[in-house]
């Protein structure tokens, strides 16, 4: 690996340091971040789902049929477990109506394009990870906004045909382009990959930084009502995921990888999705705060089950990771 590759990744891996540092700069002085809104975020989050894209080989979709009851475990509890604590926690704490659409939103996003990093931090099986990523990505289109109907229209009318459009827009056609990019321009892809994770933190945070900013009335306003809130929801969501998770499965490691799944939501999608379709711009702001909790809620995780990983190397089932082309991917992340 050279200096400059080392670099990139102790950058990338340092995602977690990178938005809460901007999302404090924020606060303090928006101006820093707030020129990087409307249209710029939809583009950055376009290019976060290309980067995605081109980490994505036909391979990873041939694993999923390989591993289906794990597959199906993971996509289902991030689309079960996370929208139904979204709508309990919002009604729970009491949130007000922008928040609380807010909250359900992103919980109805799918998983975290951080996900398969913090998997590897945490000596998770990446592969699984990039995999659920990808399926949970892949139907997200119908997924999303049906859910976010399901649970916010009772508090607000909810454009599932503008959710809908948007996701297509944000989300499946740069994925598709680049998968594209990867089977067919292999040399371009072979270039821009090893910058592509770093090149989507970095806009990750630029997106969460701007939101914050531009809401940093209503977030000083709320106070630990909504952060409170974003808090509850990735905790359980973690918390709730790996316990679903160890019921139905007796790989650790694999439930690890679900719990991460599950607890990371892709928060950017969720800032778009509310800046495109909810005229108030209230309803972004849980989706920026999203993306602060859930990377530092995932970090300290990642860190006890790396410790835990290296005093017990031989946890985990059959599933974790298996094949040796299994155990070669798992040496780096390949999502971002």
């Amino acid at each position: 690996m050279t200096i400059f590759n080392r670099i990139v990744r102790l950058a990338t891996f340092a995602f977690p340091v990178w938005v809460v540092a901007a999302s404090l700069v924020a606060l303090y002085e928006p101006g820093v971040f707030t020129w990087f809104g409307g249209d710029l975020i939809t583009w950055g989050l376009s290019l976060i789902m290309l980067s995605m894209g081109l980490t994505l080989e036909v391979s990873d979709f041939r694993r999923v049929a390989r591993r289906p009851g794990v597959i199906a475990i993971g996509v289902g509890l991030q689309y079960l477990v996370m929208p139904l604590l979204g709508w309990t926690v919002a009604w729970a704490v009491g949130l007000p109506t922008p928040f609380a659409v807010g909250l359900i939103l992103v919980s109805c996003c799918p998983g975290g394009v951080a996900s398969n990093v913090i998997s590897y931090l945490a000596m998770a099986d990446v592969p699984l990870s990039v995999s659920l990523t990808a399926v949970s990505t892949s139907i997200s289109v119908i997924m999303t906004p049906v859910l976010t109907t399901l649970y916010a229209s009772s508090r607000v009318e909810v454009p599932a045909t503008g959710l809908l459009l948007s996701t297509l827009q944000v989300v499946v056609v740069p994925i598709l382009v680049g998968l594209a990019l990867r089977q067919f321009a292999p040399g371009l892809s072979r270039t821009v990959l090893p910058v592509a994770p770093l090149v989507a933190v970095v806009l990750i945070t630029f997106i969460v930084a701007s939101i914050i900013g531009s809401s940093r009335a209503a977030i000083l306003d709320s106070g630990l009502q909504l952060v409170g809130a974003v808090f509850l929801l990735h905790s359980l969501g973690f918390l709730v995921g790996y316990g679903l998770a160890r019921v139905l499965s007796s790989d650790v490691i694999a439930s690890r990888t679900v719990s991460i799944e599950v607890g990371m939501q892709n928060s950017g999608l969720g800032v778009v999705l509310a800046g495109e379709n909810f005229p108030d711009p209230l309803v972004a702001v849980p989706s920026a705060i999203s993306s602060l909790f859930h990377s530092v809620i995932a970090s300290v995780l990642a860190a006890v089950w790396r410790a835990t990983r290296s005093r017990h190397p031989s946890q985990g089932g059959s599933n974790s990771p298996g094949s040796p082309e299994d155990r070669e991917r798992d040496r780096a992340p390949r999502g971002s």
